[in-house]
């Protein structure tokens, strides 16, 4: 039974007649009177008794009509139970890295939420880049995608995904023929990096550094399309997971060498603070960052 004739028992039971629930229902009272009869044929039984001054209810339609305000109450309930939850994905968020290279994916996945949460407004704050977790313990942003999970009782971490990072060169570079890429090949040849300091870049502090590698020459680059072309210009050679070069056209002459034999691998975390972990719009947020990125 569909909640139209709920509504419309409900209403002719209060007015007292098809005439006067014209009005509250925005109907005829063609319409109205076709679908009573509608409803009657369906069930097999009267739901008023007619008359010219007013209509009664029959025992049947009193029966239905209780059940109709059971279910209309509950529905009503229902929805302002929804709107309580919108109200509560309603916020502001600060978002960092420390990692130049996920500031690739972050501006799609940025207007995404905006058109599916209008009411979180997601902002990138590029002066936390490097030191994200204690700009999250200074409040001064909300969420910080990291490669090591914090260990804080202040802090809550949720894995996001792994990737591997590559070393890109030039096909004529001497190290392409090369089967990987071991630290041995980094104490020769000119690095190029996002930015310094260079404990905050992923193939030093995961490789280079444990393997006590150097490399003769540092170039920061923050700008993406500028190191590539330095690449493509065999200027030296630049370490990236594939994912973060997805919106680049690249070069056929580009190579991708694993990092070691066993090439080298990271985790990424979403870090929040433990006090936010259970509000709206940070779950809100979090669960459309796994959907988006789980797939990298």
């Amino acid at each position: 039974m569909e909640i139209k004739y709920f509504r419309l028992i409900k209403t002719i039971a209060q007015e007292g007649s098809i005439a006067n629930s014209s009005g509250k229902l925005f109907l005829t009272q063609s319409a109205l009177s076709h679908q009573l009869k509608e409803l009657e044929d369906q069930l097999g039984f009267k739901v008023f008794h007619r008359s010219r001054n007013r209509w009664k209810l029959t025992d049947e339609g009193e029966e239905l009509n209780r059940l109709g305000h059971t279910i209309l109450a509950s529905i009503e309930k229902g929805f302002e139970n929804i709107k309580h939850i919108q109200a509560g994905s309603t916020g502001n968020i600060k978002v960092s890295t420390e990692c130049y290279s996920f500031y690739q994916g972050l501006p799609g996945f940025i207007q995404k939420m905006g058109m599916l949460y209008p009411d979180i407004n997601v902002d990138l704050i590029l002066e936390a880049t490097h030191q994200p977790i204690q700009k999250i313990l200074s409040n001064e942003i909300d969420i910080a995608i990291v490669t090591a999970k914090p260990e804080h009782e202040l802090l809550s971490s949720v894995e996001i995904f792994n990737d591997e990072i590559y070393v890109i060169m030039h096909k004529e570079n001497e190290l392409s023929q090369r089967e990987f890429i071991d630290a041995s090949c980094f104490s020769k040849t000119h690095l190029i990096i996002h930015s310094f300091p260079i404990e905050t870049v992923s193939v030093y502090e995961h490789f280079l550094k444990p393997n006590k590698v150097m490399p003769p020459k540092l170039s920061a680059v923050p700008l993406t399309e500028v190191a590539l072309e330095m690449i493509n210009a065999n200027l030296g050679i630049m370490c990236m997971p594939k994912w973060a070069l997805k919106s680049f056209k690249l070069n056929n002459d580009l190579v991708f060498k694993r990092i070691g034999q066993n090439g080298l691998k990271r985790s990424h975390f979403l870090v929040v603070r433990s006090s936010d972990r259970t509000k709206k719009y940070i779950t809100d947020f979090i669960s459309s960052f796994e959907e988006e990125f789980s797939i990298i």
